[in-house]
């Protein structure tokens, strides 16, 4: 498939109806611009959500509030920033 697009000049795309129904996008959903050269592709970036389950938890991370492993991880980042 192949559809075309202008640049504004703020520098911004429309999505195509017929790209955006093939990469089944809809309103706040995040897209990966990759870039090869000269060409780029755009992927759907999947939701969290969707992604759900797709992971191994460590046995020591199961059933921890997400709050406390994210304040856990900025804390253990903090502290390897001041280390160097």
């Amino acid at each position: 498939m192949q559809d075309f697009a202008r640049v504004s000049s703020k520098g911004q795309i429309t999505i195509p109806k017929a790209v955006r129904e093939a990469l089944c996008l809809k309103k706040g959903d995040a897209v990966l611009f990759t870039f090869d050269g000269d060409e780029a592709t755009i992927t759907r970036v999947p939701s969290l959500v969707e992604i759900a389950g797709s992971l191994e938890v460590p046995e020591d991370k199961k059933n921890v509030p997400w709050k406390e492993i994210r304040a856990e991880t900025w804390r253990r980042r903090a502290a390897e920033r001041v280390k160097r």
